[in-house]
């Protein structure tokens, strides 16, 4: 079982940075590949970055390469989401995630999520 529960959102200049966490709770977090998806008003909620339990490989949307950083850190059961560059196509609601596949883009194949935390960046 794992609980998530996001935090680090809030109202942002473009061009500003942000971290978001996500404090994970259970045992069994280190074997759960982890997620950070994003939602906009009126949009599919879409794939931001993911990374493998191990924390040996990381992938990014086409969109966020060089600006979104994931990373984790089990021994405090948490995973950031450092962006940078902020823009305002950013705006959404991000999301965390946990799934027991290696690696996964796709929302149907992540079996935990968080509430989300909100990230508005202004022009």
């Amino acid at each position: 079982q794992v609980q998530l529960v996001e935090s680090g959102g809030g109202l942002v200049q473009a061009g500003g940075s942000l971290r978001l966490s996500c404090a994970a709770s259970g045992r069994t977090f280190r074997r759960y590949a982890m997620g950070w998806f994003r939602q906009a008003p009126g949009k599919e909620r879409e794939f931001v970055a993911a990374i493998t339990w191990s924390g040996g490989m990381t992938y990014y949307a086409d969109s966020v390469k060089g600006r979104f950083t994931i990373s984790r850190d089990n021994a405090k059961n948490t995973v950031y989401l450092q962006i940078d560059s902020l823009k305002p196509e950013d705006t959404a609601v991000y999301y965390c995630a946990a799934g027991s596949r290696l690696y996964s883009s796709n929302v149907d194949d992540y079996d935990y999520w968080g509430q989300g935390t909100q990230v508005t960046v202004s022009s």
